[in-house]
Order: C-alpha cells, then sequence, then structure tokens
C-alpha cells in the first residue's frame, strides 16, 4: 500500500515514510526537524552546496532553536541525508514537502523557485506519492500553476495516482518547531478527498492542536494571505495613531496597552517599519488577484504606502531631534541598533534598516550599524560599518536610532550610553522599547511618544 492509498501514519510507525523537503531555509529547516522528530526519514534538498554540507554535518544556517540538535541525532540514527539532487530525493521519497520562497517581483508573483522544483519532484514521482505545497502563494497557484506542472512531467494523473495538498506554514522564527508542533493547529486542503485524507492524516501525526481540513485548496491558500494582511493592517493602523498621539502630547503605547485591555481591542506596535519575507509581500499576493477582478483593495494599498514611509518619517523626527539639540544631521555620526527587521532573530530580510541608512547616506552622515545577531551583511552598503561591538558602535556618535527591538537595547540608559556618544545626547526611540525616564537630561524621542510633539515646532 503507498502513501495515498495507505495509512501514512502506519507507514511513518514502520519507518517506510520517506519525506523529502525542498528549501532548507527560515520554513524548510525546522520542518526537516519536525518530520525528523516524529521518526521519518527525511532527504534535505537545497541548490546550496553550503548548506547540504552543513546539514550533513548537523548543523543549520538557520538558527532555530531545536534544528541541529535533532538533525545530529537523525544522522546518529542514518535516517537523515541531504542532497542537491531534487530528481533523486523525488524518486527516493514518498511524500515531498515544497518549502521554497515565493518572491514578488516588478509588480509580479515570481514562481521560479517552486516551478523548478515542480518539474524536478514530477521526473521522480511515482504512483501514490503525495506533494505538499507549504509556501505562501497567491489563492489558485496550487490548482493553477503547481498541479499542470507535475501533471505534465510525471505522466501521472493527480488524485488517482499520487496526492497534491496545501498547508501553509504558520511559524514565528525563533520558535518554529514549537509552532509547528505545539502551539497552531495544521490547515490542511487536498485536491481532491484521497489527497485531503492522506494529508490530514500526516499533518495530524505531527501537529498536536489537530487538523484544520479545507474545503478547497483555494480557501487555505486565502488563509495564509488574510493571517499576513491583517497584521500589516494592523500595524500601518498603529502607526497612523503613533502619528495623531505625537501631535496629542499623549502616549500612544499607554493609550496602547489599555485599549487592548478589552478583549475585542488588539492594535499592534507602531514602528520604524515592516520587514521580513512575510508581512511586506504577502499584501502584494491580494492586490495582485484582486486586480484580476478589478477589485480595489484599497485599505491594503494604502497599508503598504503608510508603512513604507515609516522610515522616512522617523529619520525626520529624529533630523529634528537633532536641530533642537543644537546638532547638525549632514557629516554626523549615526549609531543605529538593529538591522535584523524583528527582535531577537539573525533575518534581514527587507528589514526597514536599509532603508534608515540610504536615508541617512543621502544626508552625509558616517554609519555604524549594531546588531548582536547578525555578523555579516553583503547588503549593507560598503562605506557603512556593521558590527557586533555596541561600545564601539556608541563611541563618538552624534545620534543614536533604535532600529531593532532586541531586548540587549531595552537596557539602555542615560548613564549606560554618555560616556560613548558625543554631548548632548540624542536619541530617538523606533520601536518604543526605551524607557522616558531614564533618558531624563537627554535629548530623547521615539515614535508614538507624546513629548515628540514639540518636534513640530522646530
Amino acid at each position: 500500500m503507498g502513501l495515498l492509498n495507505g495509512n501514512p501514519v502506519r507507514l511513518l510507525r514502520k519507518g517506510k515514510l520517506k519525506v523529502a523537503v525542498y528549501g532548507l531555509g527560515h520554513v524548510g529547516a525546522p520542518v526537516m526537524a519536525v518530520w525528523l522528530r516524529a521518526g521519518a526519514h527525511v532527504i534535505g534538498v537545497d541548490k546550496s552546496d553550503i548548506v547540504i554540507r552543513n546539514v550533513l554535518k548537523g548543523r543549520s544556517h538557520i538558527k532555530e532553536p531545536g534544528v541541529e540538535e535533532t538533525f545530529s541525532k537523525a544522522i546518529s540514527q542514518d535516517r537523515l541525508e541531504a542532497t542537491t539532487d531534487l530528481v533523486y530525493a523525488s524518486r527516493e521519497s514518498n511524500f515531498k514537502i515544497i518549502t521554497v520562497p515565493v518572491g514578488f517581483n516588478n509588480g509580479v508573483t515570481d514562481l521560479f523557485a517552486v516551478k523548478e522544483v515542480a518539474e524536478s519532484i514530477a521526473k521522480g514521482l511515482k504512483d501514490t506519492d503525495v506533494v505538499s505545497l507549504n509556501a505562501t502563494v497567491p489563492p489558485g497557484t496550487t490548482e493553477e500553476f503547481l498541479l499542470p506542472i507535475l501533471e505534465k512531467h510525471c505522466g501521472l494523473q493527480c488524485e488517482k495516482q499520487f496526492g497534491l495538498i496545501y498547508t501553509p506554514e504558520r511559524i514565528y522564527e525563533g520558535r518554529a518547531i514549537k509552532d509547528i508542533e505545539d502551539n497552531y493547529p495544521s490547515i490542511v486542503a487536498g485536491i481532491g478527498p484521497r489527497s485531503l485524507r492522506a494529508g490530514a492524516a500526516l499533518y495530524s501525526f505531527v501537529a498536536k492542536k489537530g487538523v484544520i481540513k479545507m474545503s478547497s485548496i483555494r480557501v487555505a491558500e486565502f488563509t495564509k494571505i488574510c493571517e499576513g494582511v491583517y497584521r500589516d493592517v494592523n500595524i500601518a493602523l498603529a502607526n497612523e495613531l503613533a502619528k495623531v498621539a505625537e501631535q496629542l502630547k499623549v502616549d500612544c503605547w499607554e493609550a496602547r496597552a489599555a485599549s487592548n485591555s478589552q478583549p475585542f481591542c488588539n492594535i499592534h506596535k507602531p514602528g520604524i517599519g515592516v520587514g521580513g519575507a512575510c508581512i511586506p509581500v504577502y499584501p502584494h499576493f491580494l492586490i495582485e488577484v484582486a486586480n484580476k477582478f478589478k477589485q480595489q483593495c484599497d485599505i491594503v494599498k494604502i497599508t503598504r504606502k503608510i508603512n513604507l514611509s515609516m522610515p522616512a518619517y522617523c529619520i525626520e523626527n529624529a533630523i529634528k531631534l537633532m536641530r533642537i539639540a543644537g546638532k547638525d544631521i549632514s557629516n554626523s555620526n549615526v549609531a543605529i541598533l538593529g538591522l535584523a527587521f524583528r527582535s531577537e532573530v539573525e533575518d534581514t530580510r527587507l528589514s526597514p534598516t536599509y532603508d534608515i541608512i540610504n536615508e541617512l547616506l543621502a544626508l552625509g552622515c558616517r554609519i555604524v550599524v549594531h546588531d548582536p545577531y547578525v555578523k555579516e551583511d553583503e547588503k549593507i552598503p560598503e562605506q557603512v560599518k556593521l558590527t557586533n561591538d555596541l561600545s564601539y558602535t556608541l563611541t563618538n556618535a552624534d545620534l543614536v536610532i533604535v532600529a531593532t527591538d532586541h531586548k540587549k537595547y531595552s537596557k539602555l540608559t542615560k548613564k549606560t550610553i554618555e560616556k560613548y556618544v558625543t554631548d548632548p545626547v540624542v536619541v530617538y526611540d523606533g520601536r518604543g522599547i526605551l524607557t522616558e525616564s531614564k533618558f531624563r537630561g537627554t535629548f530623547f524621542g521615539g515614535i508614538g511618544r507624546g513629548y515628540n510633539a514639540n518636534l513640530r515646532q522646530s
């Protein structure tokens, strides 16, 4: 009995389930670890020789709790393979999971990686195998894009001879394994009832919160887009509230905390910008689909505009703060705290810090960027220094900008930085993590803080 016809859990328990995970990045590495932890034999697939060599040594370039430990244990049990041969992995597995990235370039969804993987999987696809797309994609992608590629190159008929399911990744970096296994139910949809039955059985084995069976693949794809767009819209709302709070001379953070004590209110945090490979991208998938049906999606479009404007808005306020302090932004030394797009991760994808750097370089500033997690970054301009040394970053800084909410930065005070920076001390908190009382006697400002109102007068 194959995977589509038989009992997937029984195959797993007998050690006959072979899983191939295509793409070992921020999603694929923890997905691979989860299936290894479940007892499957897993083949990790990636185009990078370096990534594959690291996996075979029990290492991962993605720093997720539990991933490397799981790799090492599975290697000792002879349950882990890793290869750059996409067709081999398909031929040797009966369950194939696609976790390659999907981008958005020049107004069009970039499905090149999905296409490449699909063609390779099809060349090794066997009777009763199951394919799972786990990437976030525009609704309709699995049925209208992936399915035709698979059937064209394998010569088999989906649902009758092989299964196809869609189950979107639902992870938060830094706790990915726990999210898959413990925190959230898996959303599973199948191309037909046989695929859905196999997919639900498979994912119910790794998701302790169970499986939500969707009525169609398209609604499952749409569900994941809804999650990302909701967060983007909520952040834009928080940013708009923060701007008004500054004019009213009230503290948006205090108001937000009180408002969120009401169970029907969940205002997100305002900030210097929105980054990562998810929230800034998924709204474009929705807009692209809406355009096909001539739907406006006005809120989503305005949301993107608001959130994209935040780096420049915060730099504008920081410059006004400098002016009040009697300093000139041009030819000044600026310390930027944080390159990662959010706290406690090393992921810099679409980080707003890049926009901040470009804004300041255009003003003639000398810039040092600090991040405790990011060791190197090829996207940083050559004239900008990136370091893990906070003291070095702060030394002779005319302006300090908090761009990422790493916990390390929340401990900063006037006392801890004044021995390094130039006098008078100027600090702009773009993430709302510093305490105003700890910076009394300095020129201190921050997003959504009522005391920013005096900046409008400068």
